[in-house]
């Protein structure tokens, strides 16, 4: 059977930025060690796999190693195909996931050059004290400033440069219950910055994780007391995100760029 799969670099507007994900439409769902297959073989982050049921759109996503319950540069991506590739006219997109019903919206930036918005309104995550240091403290060679935890350990740092320069010890990261780790700290010229490592779930390092601004949004909401920040994750390929906390939800706003799209043959 062929179907036919996109790659779209989210939360940036250049190639080779962002974080890429693979994007697969499928007219049925196929079983679920064929769909964990497919995203081990495109080996990304994320792959989405979606259909379309009476005018619901079903959305998975899938690591390398496992199936996740949120992922937000991949759900933008795949509004990005229905969009742009498949004439999708609606301004709104729902998603039926794991994680409930996921909102997209689209939009042209007139202030921009006219470029096209995506708005990604997610769960809240509040991250809280938590009591596991020691695998944490030794992982990383220097004490954070603080540890939190939600779906992942928050852990804050001094300041950008101290973020740009960790060298996580990913077999000791491995051992942690949760989903992953952020390390963030005071932006240079934004208002905070990120990286996330999830070696729990086959992604050492995430180039731009949208689900981990879930728990960074109202963590830096709080501290800098304002609901509208600027945010970049300061992976090697690097991405922008506008957040913003609206009662319990979280917004996130980006762009994306097509970088690849063709078909893929599977024997079933």
């Amino acid at each position: 059977m062929k179907y036919a799969i996109f790659q779209v670099d989210a939360f940036t507007n250049a190639q080779f930025k962002g974080n890429p994900a693979a994007v697969v439409p499928l007219d049925a769902w196929l079983d679920d060690d064929t769909l964990q297959k497919i995203a081990a073989e495109n080996n990304l982050s994320e792959t989405a796999f979606y259909i379309i049921d009476n005018e619901n759109i079903k959305l998975r996503w899938f690591t390398p190693e496992t199936e996740v319950d949120l992922c937000g540069h991949a759900t933008l991506a795949t509004a990005w195909v229905l969009v742009n590739e498949f004439g999708h006219k609606e301004t709104e997109i729902n998603f039926e996931t794991r994680s409930g019903i996921l909102t997209v919206c689209h939009f042209n930036d007139a202030a921009h050059d006219n470029e096209q918005i995506f708005e990604l309104e997610l769960p809240i995550k509040h991250a809280h004290e938590c009591d596991i240091k020691s695998p944490l403290l030794s992982a990383f060679g220097r004490p954070p400033l603080e540890i939190l935890a939600s779906d992942d350990y928050l852990l804050l740092f001094e300041n950008e440069q101290v973020i740009r320069e960790l060298k996580p010890d990913l077999s000791l990261l491995s051992q942690l219950p949760l989903r992953g780790v952020i390390v963030t700290a005071p932006g240079d010229e934004v208002d905070f910055v990120s990286r996330w490592f999830g070696p729990n779930v086959g992604v050492n390092e995430d180039p731009v994780t949208g689900s981990a601004h879930t728990s960074l949004t109202p963590y830096w909401a709080n501290r800098l007391d304002k609901t509208l920040l600027t945010a970049k994750q300061i992976s090697q390929r690097g991405g922008e995100l506008e957040c913003q906390l609206r009662s319990d939800k979280v917004l996130l706003r980006g762009k994306a760029k097509l970088y690849m799209k063709g078909d893929i043959y599977i024997e079933l």
